[in-house]
């Protein structure tokens, strides 16, 4: 039964806009955002590969340490609080709450998935205005492990009561995608940030760069499946 569809949530729900000024702040230029949260995504690969148990929190902390210390910064705690708490307070892309709503008028099931802890991803659900939004909210903690592992979809289908094959994952990652549909989900892609897809990784069968146009591609292709 296709009627399920999981949303990774920061970057893909959640804009990372309000830790650019914060960045900008303390390092300088807004652009280490970015290199920050590659890194976070970058030890959190390392730690599937490699058995490391840890959470989402731990990692983003040390991926700041360490980005600090290349750039021979010196942060204090309060500081780096400061940064790393705004993570709870990202806010909601303007084209979400239409198309959750669209998706559940049309009989659709909506799940967030993150690799956020459980405490943080219901704080980023609640202050983000989302409550309502979904029909379930799952964290990937209880695996301890992170996405891409093949293991944390099969998870999140166990937890939605759905064949994996059943499921497809909406994500602005294409690692993320990709894990999904190597782990046999179907997978749309939203590109948010204009960057390529990449080559080696499989391909998501719905693309677009607006949420509301994404999910209505999906009902349209699961409509033409029924037919």
């Amino acid at each position: 039964m296709r009627d399920t569809i999981l949303f990774d949530i920061n970057e893909t729900v959640l804009s990372l806009a309000p830790l650019k000024p914060k960045f900008a702040a303390y390092f300088g230029s807004a652009d280490f955002t970015d290199t920050w949260f590659s890194m976070l995504l970058h030890s959190s690969t390392v730690a599937i590969a490699t058995g490391v148990k840890s959470d989402f929190a731990t990692l983003a902390k040390i991926a700041l340490q360490t980005l600090a210390s290349k750039r021979h910064i010196s942060l204090s705690e309060v500081q780096q609080t400061d940064l790393l708490s705004t993570f709870a307070s990202l806010p909601v892309h303007s084209d979400i709450k239409p198309a959750l709503t669209w998706l559940r008028d049309n009989g659709y099931r909506t799940i967030a998935l993150s690799n956020s802890s459980s405490k943080l991803i219901s704080t980023q659900i609640e202050n983000a205005g989302l409550t309502g939004y979904f029909d379930q909210v799952i964290s990937v903690e209880e695996t301890e492990s992170f996405k891409p592992c093949v293991d944390v979809y099969h998870f999140a289908a166990e937890k939605v009561n759905r064949s994996v094959e059943d499921l497809r994952l909406v994500a602005t990652h294409d690692w993320d995608t990709h894990g999904a549909m190597t782990a046999g989900m179907r997978a749309a892609y939203i590109n948010r940030s204009g960057a390529i897809y990449h080559p080696l990784y499989k391909k998501a069968e719905i693309v677009a760069d607006n949420m509301l146009q994404l999910v209505q591609q999906i009902v349209n292709v699961d409509n033409e499946l029924k037919a």
